[in-house]
């Protein structure tokens, strides 16, 4: 089951809807040290992915789609041949049934007969094809070397074919073509099944030894088929023996040149030991250079070598013409409709043949006719149909600049949606609705056994996940495939092959974007698969000396294949850029850069027009794209979406052990320096996320990470180091927040003082200039880590003092209304007033008193937390110093107000929230310790119906308020005196001053 939500709406796929859950708030936006709340939802696993439209679902979903031009130029090219299907199956019909059916005698048996039985046989080649393909291949998009994807194989093809048509016709009979164009369309049949068999060898000849001998052969049979054609003229010509002996001469060269080359293709050691020494690193541009002007060579001196006279010269230039262009089914249909047309000599050469009286012949001219035009309208809509395709780059340029493709593989991928989309358009009904879109294609090409097809899948889906409106329908439509999320999610674990190291590169890329709203996984092995991410550090394994033996290692794994699985656990960058852009050779196009070298002297329309066909750069592979940093980032947004998320995070087995071996800032890795840093940074804030989970699975998860014997060590080492930037230091300062929680773990830290030094450090660097936003979190978080560690811990408060002048720097923080830090320095003044008043000298106690002023005056218009933790420092400041405290009220003319202020924040509190969970115990400490002072203020709080708002607090207890923190739902640090003391203790010291009063 899928489930989907769009922010506001919710849709359950195949049940009926629940409630959305609310997404986690970041740790870091808190202005307390307490956490974010995440409500939960169902126990039910299941699969649902989020798409945060910011507002704007509808306007982006409805957006016009980046192949629509491309579809709507294939859906005119695909009617036109469909039309013209038509057409042939009609004309199949009435030749079979009108005209052999009805005419059998009299139609001329070596005219309308022959040219009907060919026509009938060609156009039953094509309806009986069941490989669709072949089909298409044969009897439509068969234009050889003007195929935009034909390149070099094409020109061979097309030398062999002309030279050995040119062979055919000098030692049969050259004049028959002269005179009978018949034998024109014979020829033109017979090139038809050429292609044919020549498309179907190449789909069957798989094994690549086979293919490499084709390939390396090949050229040298196109030049050994022009030499009995050159042969025969040299013999009977009546050309000058001296001018013939030069065209051999020139022929033998060509075929020695040939030959040298072919031998050079054959990666003998010695031959490019050879070329290495002759022509440096440019030996396969020459080589291949050279061999293609030996091609175009055998084919022009076919032609210059004939005589223009007696027409034979026009007759190699058709020979040579037709092999090159090769659209043989649609010229055979035009060319045999043309021929009984245009003469209309249906009754033979008898110009005295009576029209009103022809007997058996009767509508035999207008059968024909009608038989002939639809045939000649078949061929006319498929040439028209090949001229239109000529200009399909137009769309499909169009359609990687708009896209977003670059690169070869985009250019690639373009080309095969193409052919996809051609394919589905003639499927069906002519004027059936077809939903044929980019991203169909890519899951149908992901959900395919071709390595090659999930490959651009794979890239599709990671550009279509870059930009917005793609983004929003793909994630629709995966919504409803778990099968293309099963095979992604598996592509995680793929390893082996280049393509599959490739594959499975992207396949991280697209996870980690999608799991960004993936709430539960609901595909067994998920995580399993994200953590096998994490194997490829490249980090050497070390044994200990006691434990491992020299004979531990399989004995069936050699070294090469040892050496082979670390390059590919690894993941070169260098080897994945080189693999993708090799995937298809025949697609070979100059890139923008090797393009346009300076268009300074290039005017601006050409500017345009260039741009407009170079392609696109591909985006370069960066250090981010690392596997193991790919892996984290799909865990961390694992994390954030759901707890169910982190139920399974946690039963992986070794995954949060895996995830802090990358926090060694100096480990030996074979990766680079800037890599590892990728690595440092992915795993913090990985592990932030996790120490930053509620509920039970977040307390499993905080003492799984808090009990790594490497953590802490590792913390410290990056914030002892300065070549650590700020956001690394705010994301171990976050970590060490969220794990202070715990009270060992809070003792555990205190005992390394260099954490608590840094902490501080980080924390007192706020007053400095800002470039960023993390300049400026970093000592809001350091103070807040600061607060977790000092909480119910003196050991901690002490650690903390020893930094010089420290309450005075808290001071200055509150009384220059730094609003980022304030109140992260009145919960450390609170905590070192509570926990370290030993500690505290007679400086401490003045500069307690001179913060005084400012924080009552905060006071009157704080809420929530903010006010709880203002309440809390004055409590203390109260309870140490009362005469300054005293003082200040009465000098500042406050008393009555602060007093009303409290008994009005105690009543609007009634109801303690996980936010501000001690609110009314502040209250009442400071109520207490303002009695005890002085016991003229219970006057004031009488007067202010203290009681009564004592007597609620009492009829209304909570168990929130036993707890000082809480993460989520659940609370930590409980309180050692209850509340209802301190209600019972502030009762005692009211009545014991009314009693006074009253006597």
């Amino acid at each position: 089951m899928l489930d989907w939500t769009d922010g506001n709406h919710h849709t359950t796929v195949g049940k009926k809807q629940e409630k959305p859950m609310a997404r986690p708030s970041p740790v870091e936006a808190s202005g307390g040290p307490v956490m974010g709340d995440i409500t939960g939802g169902g126990g039910e696993l299941r699969v649902q992915i989020a798409a945060n439209s910011g507002g704007q679902g509808g306007k982006v979903v409805g957006a016009a789609a980046p192949e629509k031009c491309l579809n709507r130029f294939v859906r005119m090219v695909a009617l036109m041949e469909r039309t013209g299907n038509a057409l042939g199956t009609l004309a199949f019909n009435w030749a079979a049934i009108i005209l052999l059916g009805g005419y059998p005698s009299v139609l001329r048996p070596d005219k309308d007969f022959l040219y009907a039985t060919t026509i009938i046989f060609v156009e039953a080649a094509r309806m009986f094809s069941r490989n669709n393909r072949l089909d298409y291949q044969l009897f439509f998009r068969t234009r050889g070397a003007f195929n935009p994807s034909a390149g070099w194989n094409e020109l061979i093809v097309v030398a062999c074919i002309s030279n050995a048509l040119l062979c055919t016709a000098y030692w049969g009979d050259i004049t028959i073509l002269l005179t009978d164009p018949f034998w024109y369309v014979m020829v033109i049949l017979l090139l038809a099944i050429i292609q044919f068999l020549r498309s179907a060898a190449s789909k069957l000849l798989t094994w690549n030894p086979m293919r490499r001998a084709i390939s390396l052969l090949s050229p040298m049979v196109a030049i050994l088929l022009l030499g009995p054609f050159l042969l025969g003229f040299y013999i009977n010509s009546d050309q000058s023996k001296k001018k013939m002996a030069k065209w051999m001469v020139a022929y033998v060269v060509l075929l020695v040149l040939m030959l040298l080359l072919t031998i050079s293709r054959l990666q003998f050691p010695s031959i490019i030991k050879l070329l290495n020494g002759t022509l440096g690193s440019k030996q396969e541009f020459w080589c291949q250079f050279t061999l293609k002007l030996c091609v175009i060579a055998s084919i022009i001196m076919a032609v210059l070598i004939v005589p223009s006279t007696g027409g034979r010269r026009s007759v190699v230039i058709i020979l040579e013409a037709l092999a090159l262009v090769l659209i043989p089914s649609a010229t055979v249909r035009v060319a045999l409709a043309l021929l009984r047309l245009v003469p209309q000599n249906y009754y033979g050469d008898d110009k005295h043949i009576d029209k009103k009286n022809l007997g058996d012949k009767t509508n035999l001219a207008a059968s024909l006719n009608i038989f002939y035009v639809m045939v000649l309208g078949q061929g006319i809509l498929y040439i028209a149909a090949c001229i239109f395709e000529v200009f399909s780059f137009i769309p499909r340029r169009s359609l990687i600049h708009h896209g977003g493709f670059g690169g070869q593989w985009g250019v690639a991928s373009i080309n095969l949606y193409y052919a996809y989309a051609f394919e589905k358009y003639m499927e069906g009904g002519v004027l059936a609705p077809k939903k044929i879109s980019l991203i169909t294609f890519a899951m149908d090409s992901l959900n395919s056994d071709s390595p090659k097809m999930q490959l651009y899948a794979v890239q599709m889906l990671h550009i279509f996940l870059q930009r917005e409106p793609t983004k929003e329908r793909l994630i629709v439509k995966l919504i409803t495939s778990t099968k293309t999320m099963a095979r992604l999610i598996s592509m995680l674990g793929w390893t082996g092959r280049n393509d599959h190291a490739t594959i499975r590169l992207y396949a991280a890329k697209v996870s980690a974007e999608l799991a960004k709203s993936l709430r539960v996984v609901t595909i067994p092995g998920t995580l399993q698969l994200a953590s096998t991410l994490l194997d490829t550090d490249g980090k050497p394994k070390r044994g200990h000396p006691l434990l491992d033996a020299d004979d531990d290692r399989d004995p069936f794994v050699d070294t090469a294949e040892r050496q082979e699985n670390r390059q590919d656990a690894t993941g070169d960058q260098g080897q994945r850029q080189g693999s993708i852009g090799d995937t298809d050779s025949l697609l070979e196009t100059p890139t923008r850069s090797t393009q346009i070298n300076d268009q300074r002297y290039i005017p601006s329309i050409w500017q345009k027009i260039i741009a407009y066909w170079s392609i696109p750069k591909e985006q370069p592979l960066t250090d981010d794209d690392l596997l193991p940093a790919l892996g984290m980032s799909i865990i961390y947004s694992l994390a954030g979406c759901d707890q169910n998320n982190c139920v399974e995070i946690d039963k992986v087995t070794d995954l949060i052990p895996k995830i802090i071996g990358f926090t060694s800032f100096k480990s030996a890795t074979l990766n680079s320096e800037a890599q590892q840093k990728v690595l440092l940074k992915s795993s913090l804030q990985v592990l932030q996320r996790l120490t930053s989970i509620e509920g039970e699975i977040g307390i499993t998860l905080r003492y799984k990470i808090s009990k790594h014997p490497f953590l802490l060590r590792n913390l410290a080492e990056i914030l002892e180091d300065d070549n650590s930037n700020q956001e690394l230091r705010k994301l171990v300062a976050g970590i060490l927040r969220n794990l202070a929680i715990d009270t060992e773990t809070r003792q555990e830290i205190g005992q390394m003082q260099v954490l608590i030094t840094r902490l501080i450090k980080a924390f007192l660097d706020s007053n400095g200039p800002s470039s960023s936003n993390v300049d400026c979190l970093l000592p809001k978080v350091a103070g807040q880590a600061l607060v977790m560690l000092s909480l119910e811990n003196s050991h901690n408060c002490f650690a903390i003092l020893k930094e010089p002048e420290f309450i005075n720097k808290l001071k200055n923080m509150i009384l220059i209304h730094d609003d980022k830090c304030i109140y992260v320095a009145a919960s450390l003044m609170r905590n070192m007033c509570l926990h370290a008043q030993p500690e505290l000298t007679e400086l401490d106690l003045k500069e307690l008193s001179h913060s005084l002023r400012e924080v009552l005056e905060r006071i009157m218009d704080a809420e929530g937390a903010e006010l709880e933790i203002l309440i809390g420092l004055s409590s203390q400041i109260c309870k140490l110093i009362p005469e300054e405290f005293a003082q200040e009220l009465e000098h500042g003319q406050i008393k009555r107000r602060f007093i009303k202020r409290l008994v009005n924040a105690l009543n609007a509190n009634m109801k303690p929230s996980a936010h501000c969970p001690g609110i009314r115990r502040v209250i009442l400490e400071q109520s207490i310790y303002m009695m005890e002072c002085n016991s003229r203020y219970a006057n004031c709080f009488n007067e202010y119906r203290m009681m009564d708002a004592l007597l609620m607090v009492e009829k209304t207890p909570s168990r929130a308020e036993k707890y000082m923190v809480f993460v989520g739902e659940a609370g930590f640090m409980e309180c050692s005196t209850p509340l209802f003391a301190l209600v019972d203790r502030a009762k005692e010291l009211m009545g014991r001053q009314w009693l006074q009063c009253w006597k």
